[in-house]
């Protein structure tokens, strides 16, 4: 089965919302987010012909964004760029929101503690939902290392979250 550029293009625009949300769980910032979101398309059109029909789309994008996060990040360290957090949750706080909202914002704080690596896997595993080995083979690292950094940012997250 082939998949012609128009059927790609198609495919990818309905993955945008998960895109964006994994874009923001590994950069911690909206604007970050998007700049990676559209390398990554960008990349993606670009080297189609590198994809396989009748393996995950979304796995080959999310390995996509993953490696080109972390040329991002070594770009700035060279260039001595200090990354920002996004401030966005601290603000939503004192607006007065209900608890739903609150426990949101607690767990994307929480989230955005974790390291770069934690960050991806809680991303892929737990907020995207994919399987363990697809998700070691988008992050391109062994399933031991995904499980044992999926277990740390569990144990994190809820030191974190739970009530003292």
């Amino acid at each position: 089965m082939t998949v012609d550029a128009f059927s790609l293009r198609d495919e990818i625009a309905a993955l945008l919302p998960r895109l964006r949300r994994f874009g923001r769980q590994l950069t911690g910032h909206r604007e970050d987010a998007d700049d990676l979101v559209q390398l990554a398309i960008e990349r993606a059109l670009n080297r189609s012909a590198q994809w396989q029909a009748g393996t995950r789309l979304d796995s080959w994008l999310f390995r996509i964004m993953q490696n080109a996060w972390i040329d991002e990040l070594r770009a700035r360290r060279r260039q001595g760029e200090v990354l920002i957090v996004d401030d966005e949750a601290a603000a939503e706080v004192g607006s007065g929101a209900s608890d739903a909202p609150l426990d949101a914002i607690a767990v994307r704080k929480a989230v955005a503690l974790l390291s770069e690596e934690q960050r991806a896997v809680v991303a892929l595993v737990l907020v995207e939902g994919l399987p363990y080995k697809e998700a070691a083979e988008a992050l391109g690292i062994p399933i031991g290392t995904l499980t044992s950094r999926l277990a740390r940012a569990r144990e994190a997250l809820q030191a974190r979250l739970s009530p003292h």
